[in-house]
């Protein structure tokens, strides 16, 4: 007997999917206790030359109204046609796969609800981490968790460039361009560089979390395209690196903050470490403490695994999976980000050093000044204390007339 399935997108992810569960065949019915087939890949370009060529379709609504079809995978990418092509499967009752991390983040609460009223599945393990698993071990193996906190370097592209310009003290521009050399970032980098792929991520690990759907419109989100290498060196004196960080904490008034943005790291943090193409995220519970999932963010085949593996878990399944789960929500249940209070690296061009550093003692009290090599007179850095954004922005303003703010970046401490 045969669980049939099928296979909307055949890309990158998609073709590795199919390619997983040929070549994997045997593994999956011992596991599954039946074989699971593909009957029909949908999409909308020729594929003569494969040996599965039969099995492609053009047509949504071959797959849709074929009712030996049990389980689908969405590897489209996208928010349309997929969402309207996903709620229909579960409407159809039809389990639904996917990898889409733009559709999980602006529609998952509206899909979980609807597979839970149909009694099927909606499962994105590959959403958030490709191939590492993170989804699963979040809503099931840390369930009798209250997940207080998640920190994430959730982007493999970004975390290549900030590893050359920490180890190879190369800039920013010269990191992109040997990135998009390897094939790590794409000609248009600024989903990457510019924070909209952590901030999709964080969104969905954030709605596990807090049981309400995050909205990546209703966040923070801070790209790494106006760090230097100054940054980088100050970074290095304070004991620490910059990472790009998507960040999720349970606030004490009930409120969640969430954010993406580059932070300053200490080197004794686990996250410190993490270079090149590889992902990290840390995820705090108030019964484990710390857990840490590690790997490679990408790649064809480790990410159709994490899409193959939850076919199989929905293939298996004959109800809806109750822990996956989560609310519809507002922005009001997000905490501001000027609400939210953390230290902050200033760097500053200062026209009057001793007026600065006289006018920051006044409105901060001490500060930790940093210092750099061949570093300008003009120039001043240091760590504030705790203060909330919109303080944070006040205290630039009125220092204004005596220096002016190059950047500013959050400390975070894991």
């Amino acid at each position: 007997m045969k669980i049939q399935a099928a296979v909307m997108g055949h890309g990158v992810v998609g073709s590795g999917v199919v390619e997983v569960i040929l070549n994997n065949a045997s593994n999956i019915a011992k596991k599954l206790g039946k074989e699971l087939d593909v009957k029909k890949i949908l999409d909308l370009r020729d594929f003569d030359n494969l040996a599965y060529k039969d099995r492609f379709t053009k047509d949504f609504n071959d797959i849709l109204q074929d009712n030996e079809i049990k389980v689908v995978a969405e590897v489209m990418g996208g928010i349309h046609p997929a969402f309207e092509f996903t709620k229909a499967l579960l409407e159809s009752g039809k389990s639904v796969v996917s990898s889409n991390k733009a559709l999980v983040a602006a529609k998952g609460a509206e899909l979980l609800k609807t597979a839970r009223e149909h009694h099927v599945n909606y499962f994105f393990e590959a959403s958030v981490g490709g191939g590492i698993p993170v989804i699963h071990p979040m809503y099931d193996c840390l369930a009798a968790n209250e997940i207080t906190e998640i920190a994430g370097i959730l982007n493999g592209t970004t975390n290549f460039i900030l590893t050359q310009m920490i180890k190879e003290n190369t800039s920013f521009a010269d990191a992109l361009a040997m990135a998009q050399k390897l094939g790590y970032a794409e000609r248009d980098p600024r989903a990457d560089v510019e924070g909209e792929d952590a901030a999709r991520k964080i969104c969905i690990m954030a709605s596990i979390a807090s049981g309400k759907h995050v909205y990546p419109e209703y966040i923070s989100n801070e790209g790494i395209t106006n760090l230097t290498l100054t940054d980088v060196a100050y970074a290095e004196n304070w004991g620490g690196v910059i990472k790009l960080i998507g960040y999720y904490k349970r606030a004490e008034n009930g409120k969640s903050e969430c954010m993406v943005c580059p932070a300053f790291i200490s080197d004794d943090s686990q996250l410190a470490h993490v270079n090149d193409v590889f992902n990290a995220i840390l995820v705090r519970g108030n019964a484990t403490g710390d857990v840490l999932f590690y790997g490679k963010g990408a790649g064809k085949l480790p990410t159709a695994s994490a899409v193959v593996s939850d076919m199989i878990d929905a293939a298996a399944m004959e109800d809806n999976c109750s822990f996956l789960y989560w609310e519809d929500s507002d922005h009001n249940e997000l905490l501001a980000a000027d609400e939210a209070k953390h230290e902050y690296y200033m760097l500053f061009d200062a026209a009057n050093t001793d007026k600065l550093m006289e006018k920051t003692k006044e409105l901060l009290g001490n500060v930790k000044v940093l210092s750099r090599e061949n570093q300008p007179k003009n120039e001043v850095a240091f760590i504030t204390p705790l203060i909330a954004g919109k303080d944070a922005a006040n205290f630039v303003a009125s220092v204004e007339p005596a220096g002016t703010l190059l950047n500013k970046i959050r400390v975070l401490e894991y």
